[in-house]
């Protein structure tokens, strides 16, 4: 069992703090099974809004298909695409609010494919949110090798259309970086 960590991440603080609103479009690329912040999305963005769940992995996406039936959220839309191919995705470009990338870019072996990716689906105004493992001793999570400290996350995101609006902790053993896409 893949250990994703999100678990420890409070989604619903996180996403209050980024400024979600009603109505939104939202993408988590690289949901995972458990849709740790497509299900608290889907809750924000309400009836007029949209969170896509993008993965790889067929059946993280049925996975998230199930729980959407049992839970009756009807704006949740489960994408298969694989995030780290340019123009792969298909959900309209320049049609997100707030795309999300957690703990994902560190796995990612294509990493500045992987945020062109996220970059092309965002809506100039919107919001890129990254979360990835802080790159220090936690109490889980992958060997320190395979994470990818704060500043070399930041260099995947030095276009200039880009704007480090904020930085901070989420939760024990994650950090965030919230970039404003501006043409």
């Amino acid at each position: 069992m893949h250990h994703s960590g999100n678990e420890l991440i409070n989604p619903f603080k996180l996403l209050e703090r980024v400024g979600i609103m009603s109505g939104w479009h939202v993408a988590d690329l690289g949901c995972g099974a458990l849709g740790h912040f497509v299900f608290p999305a889907a809750q924000f963005v309400g009836g007029e809004g949209r969170v896509y769940a993008v993965d790889i992995q067929h059946v993280a996406l049925r996975s998230i298909e199930e729980i959407a039936k049992r839970e009756q959220y009807w704006n949740i839309r489960p994408v298969w695409s694989d995030v780290e191919v340019l123009g792969a995705t298909h959900i309209a470009a320049a049609s997100l609010d707030l795309t999300i990338l957690a703990n994902n870019l560190y796995l990612s072996r294509h990493r500045e494919a992987f945020v062109e990716e996220a970059i092309r689906l965002t809506k100039p105004g919107g919001l890129l949110l990254i979360i990835e493992w802080k790159a220090e001793p936690t109490v889980i999570g992958p060997s320190l090798e395979h994470r990818l400290s704060q500043e070399d996350a930041q260099t995947y995101f030095t276009q200039g259309t880009l704007t480090l609006e904020d930085s901070f902790e989420a939760g024990d053993c994650h950090y965030a970086l919230l970039y404003r896409y501006n043409l």
